[in-house]
């Protein structure tokens, strides 16, 4: 029976029963289908840089931005998705929501076989990509549900910390994929001529060379394709009055979130439109990246709620938690700890590309940062090492929650990434004004493993706390929307890291982010670990 009329996992008796097998048998569904959603999502992060290898026409600041238009979508696809589970159930939600990424998949493999594509093109697949962020929210939403508060922290801290593997799994098979043919036999495209040097999980791969990049794209159709029949009859709904009280048909459902995700998109183009320059926009005018990431998400919001009927009435109901200020308390904290992770993991390739895969040298007078290093490290080797350890610690973190309280894990990460990104910002600024900026690599990458990590175990600590805070109704949604507000770091990290590098001062990114997480601390000590707190949560 796919939809479950009676869920009460606080009861001991029905979970030892029965509630177990069938809470672990969705979330072990739920995690490879929020992977590929992670891969899809952030696959931009690494084809960005195999275009810039092959010597696609754009400059690395353009390449930057497919990246963060990614991280745009993706963040505000959240907010509907925040609401999916109770308006349409776990299990119709889950199966759309996955399938929907064979678009950008197959679109993406297409628009990459010839180098003259016009950019736009590759704006438009960057944007549908962000359908596998806004996938988060709702899995992670879906996945609280079937399990009792005391298992939430590690249950939670799986579902998003192996799903998060998609960004690791995304970096380690896309460059292996590119180095052979292995859609040709269906029509996948030739290879092209590498006019830089190249590199996998294994090492380099020198210039001259052929490579399929239009694999980026295609790959991800080898899981979605069975993925899509693991769900449809794997998976349930649960139709009880805490998740999704009035469940619609299939079919009604599908156009319910098929609507909900056109208002998210709509908001997103709107947005990028406006943070465009004013020659670029035809407005005479452009605003802030800043207030823009404001002002998407809130007419998003707005915009929901002119849908008619029972959505609006749910809505209405959902909406209560932005009522509540540890909403927007957590939102912030979980920008810190996600939204970092996300974030550098989109910017991070590049970064490693741009800043020392070239020589910083002094020529009339002038720095420039335009001759290859033939001693650089290669980005597609290193990139996927750092978010495979946040990815990979963040169940960890969910179970040290469990143990010693969110709070107090939240805090000492919020110490460690202070320290680490005022470390990682030092080495930058080393590399970017030196001719051999490889000398500064090893311990710039080791401080960002240690990033990464304490990102992860944030991750987790931070979803602990909003178990303790809310109650079972409002928690769900409350995680969709935390988890959509932290992941415009996906967009905001990697636009400051490409206006920062083309303004030769990559190390004022670093330097912004630690002032931000020592502003995190004090509100995490503030609400949550002063013991006359209305929350304390040790």
């Amino acid at each position: 029976m796919s939809d479950l009329k009676r869920w009460q996992p606080e009861d001991e008796n029905f979970w030892q029963q029965s509630g177990r097998g069938i809470a672990t048998r969705n979330l072990w569904i739920s995690i490879p289908s929020l992977l590929c959603g992670f891969a899809v999502w952030m696959m931009w992060s690494i084809i960005s840089v195999q275009m810039l290898n092959l010597g696609f026409p754009y400059s690395a600041s353009e390449l930057f931005t497919l990246a963060a238009i990614a991280g745009l979508s993706g963040a505000t696809l959240r907010i509907p998705a925040s609401f999916f589970v109770r308006l349409c159930g776990g299990r119709y939600t889950i199966f759309l929501t996955t399938s929907l990424l064979m678009i950008p998949a197959f679109g993406t493999g297409i628009a990459l076989q010839d180098p003259n594509t016009p950019f736009w093109v590759f704006q438009l697949m960057a944007l549908l990509s962000g359908i596998g962020g806004g996938n988060f929210a709702a899995s992670m939403s879906n996945i609280s549900f079937f399990f009792p508060k005391k298992q939430q922290g590690l249950a939670l801290g799986m579902n998003a910390g192996l799903g998060n593997f998609g960004v690791t799994t995304m970096q380690i098979l896309i460059p292996l994929f590119m180095t052979f043919g292995a859609f040709t036999l269906v029509g996948g495209g030739e290879p092209m001529i590498l006019q830089k040097a190249s590199g996998t999980l294994i090492g380099s791969i020198p210039a001259g060379r052929e490579t399929w990049i239009q694999n980026g794209g295609f790959l991800w159709l080898l899981l979605l394709i069975p993925l899509a029949f693991a769900i449809w009859f794997g998976m349930n709904n649960i139709n009880t009055e805490e998740v999704t009280p009035k469940l619609p048909s299939a079919v009604g459902s599908f156009s319910i979130q098929l609507a909900m995700y056109g208002i998210g998109l709509i908001a997103s183009v709107i947005g990028l439109w406006l943070i465009l320059p004013a020659s670029a926009n035809g407005s005479g005018f452009s605003i802030p990246k800043e207030l823009v990431l404001v002002l998407v998400p809130m007419a998003t919001v707005l915009a929901l709620k002119v849908l008619p009927g029972a959505i609006r009435a749910s809505l209405d109901r959902q909406y209560k938690i932005f009522n509540n200020k540890h909403t927007w308390v957590m939102s912030i904290l979980y920008v810190m700890t996600f939204g970092s992770f996300i974030g550098f993991a989109a910017a991070l390739p590049l970064s490693i590309q741009v800043i020392f895969g070239y020589s910083h040298l002094m020529v009339d007078g002038v720095m420039t940062h335009n001759t290859p290093n033939p001693n650089g490290p290669s980005a597609l080797t290193y990139a996927w090492i750092a978010p495979f350890i946040g990815a990979l610690i963040r169940p960890v973190g969910g179970w040290i929650s469990d143990r010693l309280g969110g709070a107090l894990v939240t805090q000492i990460c919020a110490v460690v990434m202070v320290l680490a990104a005022l470390g990682a910002a030092f080495f930058m600024q080393q590399a970017y004004q030196s001719a051999t900026p490889e000398q500064y690599f090893m311990p710039f990458f080791l401080i960002f493993l240690l990033l990464f990590a304490a990102s992860g175990i944030g991750n987790a600590s931070t979803f602990k706390t909003i178990a303790v805070v809310f109650p079972k109704e409002q928690a769900g949604p409350v995680l969709g929307w935390t988890s959509a507000v932290a992941a415009y770091g996906a967009f905001y990290i990697p636009q400051v890291f490409g206006e920062q590098i083309k303004a030769a001062t990559p190390e004022y990114a670093m330097i912004g982010f630690a002032i931000f997480y020592a502003l995190c601390l004090v509100l995490n000590w503030f609400f949550y670990l002063r013991k006359s707190g209305e929350f304390y949560n040790p």
